[in-house]
This record gives C-alpha cells, structure tokens and sequence, in this order.
C-alpha cells in the first residue's frame, strides 16, 4: 500500500514539473519577444544594414596646355527594385522595358528578360542586377527616359550604379610617365606618386544586404559625401612628347634595338617637357612602356662617353690643362697597369689638342689626362662627381628613382685601373636624368635645375599647391670652365662624332656616348649608345638626352644611332615653337609681290583660316571649313579650295607652314627632312604620286 503511495506520488510531481516547463517555454518566448526585442531586432539590423565606403572621383592630370592626359569617366552597372513600381505602371511598361533591355545589351529574349523581372517581383526581391555590362554617361541618360525606369528610383525602381574607370584620351602618349595605380594601391609615374593628392577622400552611404552577399545603397540623410581628389597639372607637353615618341620609336624599330629612352628638358625651368621609356614587347612585334629606364633602378648604367664632360670639368676647374695644348694618342692604344684602353678609330688620332680630343671622343687622350692629373689623388677627382651635382639622388617627384653608384678610391673594388676607367664613363653607374641634368646645367651657364614633372595640384582654376622651378647648384662650376665646356659640345656638332647632325637653320651642343654593355660580368660589342646636348646652343631653351640600348646593325656608335633621333626631335621643336622659329614679319601683309591690306595667306587649315577671315571681316568667296584648304587672292576676296590630303597619294603641302605641313605628311607615314624658314616652297615628291612605305619627302621653306 505504501509503496502504491510513493508511485502515484512521484507520477504527480513528474507531471507538475513537466506543466512548469511547459509554462516556462512560451514564458521565455515572450521575454525575449518583448524585453529583449529591441535588442535583437538592432542586432539584426546591424548585420543586413551598414555604412559603407563610397569612392571620392579621382582628380585628373593635365598635360602643359590643359590638355587631359588622364581622367576619370563615370560608367554604370543597371539594376532595378522591381517591388517598387505600382501594378498598372509596372503592367504598362515591363513589355516595352524587356524589348529595350533586349535591343541594347543583345544577350537576351525580351521574353526572357520579362520573365526575369517578373518572377524578381513575385519573389519580392529589393534588389536584381538587370546585366554586369556598365555603361557610358550617354546610355545611362537614354535609359532614364525608358517605361518604368522613367519614373526614377522611387517610382519605377531603377538604379544606376556608378563605377568610375581611368581614362587617357592620348592612348599610350606618355604612358609610363602619366603612370598607373592598381587595386593594391601600387603603381608607377604621377598616378602613383601623387596618389594623396589624386585620390580624395572617400565618403560613406547607407548599403543593405541581400541574398548572394550582394550590398544594395540605401538612400539616407546620414549619407556622407565624397571629397573628389585634387588635379594634378604636369610639365608635359603633349605635341613635344608625341614626336619624341614617335621619333624613338622609328630608330628603335630600324635598329631591332632592345630599348630606348628619351627625355625632353626645358633649359631654365627644370620643367620635363616629354620622357618616353619604349621596350621591345615579349612578342618581339612592336615596342611599348613598360618601365621607366630614365628614372628608374634599372636605368642605371655606366654612360660612356657622355661622361667625359665631367672630366673635362675636373680638369678645367683645377686649371690642369689649356684646350689648345696637344696630347700624345699613339696608335690608338695604352696600358694601364694590367689592361689596355684602345680608340674606336682603329690606328688612333697620334697628336691631337684637347679640344680635339674631345670632339673626336679619344677614350685614349681623357684618360691619360685625368690619370696624369689626377693619378695620385685620385679622391679629388670623385669630389667633383659631388660638386657637378650628379651623385646623389634627384629627390624627383616620381616615385623610384635610381641612385647613381661611383667607387670610393681605397675601397675593396677600386684599382690601378679605376681611375682611367672612370674618367671615359665605366665602372660607374647613373640615370638618363641625372646626365641630362648635368648637361642642362651647362646650357644653363652653370646652375643645375631639378627636374620637375609637375607644376601644381589644384580644382579647376583654383591652385592648392604650387611646384617652383628648384636649382640644385648654384654653380657646378666657374663661370670660365661652362664657356670652355659649351665651346666643347659645340665642337663635338661642328667638327666631331656628331657632324652627321650639324645643320643650317639652328645650332646643337652636345656629346656622343656609345659603351660596351657587360653580359656575365664580360664586356661584349652590344652597346649602350647616347647623345645628350641641347639647343639651340647660341641660346638654349631645351636639352634633351637619347638613349638607345643593343642596337642592331653597322656604325652602332652614338653618333650613328642617338644623335639622329635628337636632331629629328629638336626639329620638329624648333618648327613648332613659335619663340624659336618667328614668323617672317615682312610676309604677313605682303600678296603676290605687292604691298596690301590683305594678310599672307597661302594654305592650312580651313577652320582656323576661315576664323581669321570672319574676326577680319574679310569676305570669303567659297568659304569653306573643310580640314585643309589652299587659299588665293582674287581682287579682295580669298577663295578657299579644297585640298584633297585624305587620298592614299603623296598630299600637296605647298604654301602650308611648317607646323601643318609635318602634320599632314607624318600622318601619311613619310619621313620629313626640311630646310629654310617660312613657308613650303617645294616638296621633293610631286602631290598626287603614289605612297611608298617609309619614304623621305625633303621641304624647301622660303
């Protein structure tokens, strides 16, 4: 009995706890639902809603004259809420919609495009990427006027979602030095190392997340706006790069040469007016930048020849020698200690002066000098690599700069032989830039300018921060050694290495460069060739330097490859810059030999002629705006006709200034020789003669 007891006992406890717990659980339910679900309901929101980063739009880069070398264009990737549109919008417009989505991205059925949004509103998705294909500002505009998206985001439920992408209008023009910045924040050139300015700063904007992980913006009042990063406004000149380019890019394409590197400096700015750094491309076809030899680690080289101006500065600034005296060259050959140094001239130059020895570039007469003098201090000597500026770095606005390497005389790699080596421009190693900057400095009468690639950072007309022309040596040396070394490098034109490049119209100054390049620690006969100089010598404006690495072929010297290239730009240089070639004032108000109100006017281009014409008021029978016109004089009046340049023939240029006359003939492919001032008077190939690849066309000016 009293176990019976016990059993029905712990049965109806059994059964009270379990209707407690049953009390327990909806109780629970309802304290989370009501005290805790303010909390939850927070922390549920914090996960599908977030503030998110919004891109500031990069500033862009601009070339000297305003012109973009880089921007950034707005692209966008077309989505829709379709929940948004109300039933009779959405029945009236998702047909006609589905056609046009159809017609424009062509990857679908309009049927197939309907169902898609469709079945996205059924399920009542907020969200549906309509094609990953973005589109340009123009569609996007077009788009908004389409049923549904018509009535924007609220009513109809699109979205546009902008996507900003680098755009450079001139293609490749300057690539390496306009640069690039990738998605790890890494780069190269002025997109790089002006990243701070360019970039902005970022703003933030109410995102939600949906299904996928795909973050949908939310509009809302907390909403921070971007700050859209600054300009950048560059010394570039964007018709002086365009022909350093195009000129490289010809020698390095007839030479088979490996790569080549030109840069463009203005004489009493510092400003880099164009660089261009073109490599031949892994296919071995064609040649494009892919790293900047002039500035960079790699360029660093031993520069031959061009070198030797320093040595001559060493000598002349410790009045070691008189340009006129004479130096014993022998057969072309001399020991030092265990090597021999030799003469590109085979049998050598014998007795020469200096001055000789230096236009002619005897590897043989510098280095006896600079041994001679310098032999048993051979310290003083490297003290003028510091006080000629060259050997330390530049601090340059482009990021990567190379740092010039010389021996130190009592260190473990200096020898008997280090000191001659040195003075010809082996057994150190410098940039392009560095080289060309010791050059300018001597156009300069003696004050070396840094370099400098940009002028300014700012927002439209209005300039944050200003980059003055900066010199780096007052003086890097008397004022008599510069005119010694100016005479030099214009003898090296006149009578030297470099005559090939000598001309009527405008003179040169500069200096040869060709050295052995070392493959497995052996010099070989591939070359390193270069001409560094400036012009016009009698008042220089612009220096240059060219490099060209391995060419391929005969006379594979300096003076046979590099120099050229620099005589072909500073031509079309001094053909394009109106300060150095002016107009002949005596033809302006001159017509067919006789004194006139009329203006000088023979040929160009139609659209500029016809607006000198109308700010003029002068009447115009036939006017016409087509590209290019040859014009006439009949009583008053100028009749303008058509000058057919667009046939595949030879064009007619006669009567065109040089500035039009190179741009029409370089754009058929020809090579353009030129002489005299003014405008065409004759042209080598007859007008209307049939094209040949690479041909010459020689101009007469007058």
């Amino acid at each position: 009995m009293n176990i019976k007891r016990s059993i029905v006992l712990r049965v109806r406890v059994i059964f009270i706890l379990v209707a407690l717990a049953a009390c327990a659980i909806p109780y629970k339910i309802a304290v989370v639902q009501v005290r805790e679900g303010e909390k939850w309901r927070a922390k549920a929101e914090q996960v599908n809603f977030q503030y998110r980063e919004v891109p500031a739009t990069r500033g862009n880069i601009y070339a000297t004259d305003g012109s973009l070398l880089a921007t950034s264009l707005p692209f966008y990737r077309v989505a829709i809420d379709p929940t948004m549109a109300k039933d009779a919008r959405f029945k009236a417009g998702i047909d006609s919609l589905s056609r046009k989505l159809s017609a424009y991205y062509k990857d679908k059925s309009a049927t197939a495009y309907k169902r898609m949004i469709q079945d996205a509103r059924g399920d009542k998705k907020r969200y549906l990427i309509l094609n990953r294909k973005q589109i340009g500002y123009q569609d996007m505009q077009k788009m908004t006027a389409w049923p549904i998206f018509r009535e924007g985001r609220l009513g109809g439920g699109v979205i546009f979602e902008k996507v900003e992408k680098r755009y450079r209008p001139f293609n490749s023009l300057a690539s390496r030095t306009v640069g690039f910045l990738n998605e790890d924040d890494y780069g190269a050139g002025i997109e790089y190392s002006f990243n701070n300015y360019l970039k902005g700063k970022d703003g933030k904007a109410l995102f939600q997340r949906l299904a996928g992980g795909i973050w949908k913006p939310v509009f809302d009042a907390e909403d921070i706006k971007p700050d859209n990063g600054l300009d950048v406004f560059t010394t570039l000149d964007v018709n002086i790069q365009d022909v350093a380019e195009t000129a490289l890019r010809r020698q390095l394409t007839d030479r088979n040469a490996a790569f080549g590197s030109v840069i463009v400096m203005e004489v009493k700015t510092g400003h880099i007016k164009a660089m261009s750094n073109l490599q031949r491309n892994k296919s071995g076809l064609g040649y494009s930048e892919s790293y900047n030899y002039a500035v960079g680690d790699i360029g660093n080289t031993e520069p031959g020849s061009t070198f030797k101006l320093v040595s001559m500065l060493a000598l002349l600034e410790e009045n070691k020698i008189s340009l006129n005296e004479t130096i014993e060259t022998g057969n072309g050959a001399h020991r030092f200690y265990n090597q021999t140094m030799y003469d590109a001239k085979n049998g050598g130059y014998g007795t020469i002066t200096i001055r000789e020895a230096f236009e002619k570039s005897s590897n043989v007469a510098i280095s006896k000098l600079v041994d001679m003098h310098f032999g048993s201090s051979p310290s003083k000597f490297m003290a003028y690599m510091d006080k000629a500026g060259i050997a330390q770095q530049f601090d340059l606005q482009l990021t990567g700069e190379g740092k010039p390497f010389f021996k130190k005389p009592g260190s473990k790699t200096w020898y008997g032989t280090s000191l001659p080596w040195i003075s010809i421009g082996y057994e150190s190693k410098v940039n392009p830039i560095h080289t060309l900057a010791l050059y300018n400095a001597v156009a300069n009468n003696g004050v070396m300018m840094k370099p400098l690639f940009v002028k300014a950072v700012g927002r439209g007309n209005t300039l944050m921060e200003k980059f003055e022309p900066q010199v780096l040596r007052k003086q890097i040396a008397s004022e008599k050694t510069i005119k010694h070394l100016q005479e030099l490098l214009e003898g090296v034109v006149l009578r030297g290495t470099a005559r090939n490049i000598l001309n009527d119209n405008y003179k040169i100054a500069g200096k040869t460069g060709t050295a052995q390049k070392i493959v497995n620690g052996k010099y070989t006969e591939t070359y390193y060739t270069s001409f560094a100089g400036y012009f016009p010598a009698d008042r220089p404006k612009y220096s240059m330097i060219i490099v060209i690495d391995s060419p391929k072929g005969i006379a594979a010297y300096g003076g046979d490859v590099s120099a050229p290239v620099f005589k072909e730009i500073a031509d079309r240089i001094y053909a394009l810059d109106m300060e150095l070639n002016p107009v002949d004032q005596s033809k302006i108000f001159q017509a067919e030999n006789q004194i006139s109100k009329m203006p000088y006017v023979t040929a160009g281009k139609g659209e500029e002629l016809q607006g000198i014409f109308d700010e003029l008021g002068i009447k115009v029978k036939s006017p016409s705006t087509e590209d290019w016109v040859k014009a006439s004089l009949i009583s008053e009046n100028f009749d303008l006709r058509i000058n057919e340049t667009g046939k595949p023939t030879v064009p007619d240029v006669s009567g065109m200034p040089l500035r039009d006359a190179l741009f029409v003939l370089e754009n058929k492919g020809l090579k353009v020789n030129y002489s005299g001032k003014g405008r065409v008077v004759e042209q080598s190939l007859a007008p209307g003669t049939q094209l040949s690849p690479n041909a010459t066309i020689n101009l007469v000016l007058g």
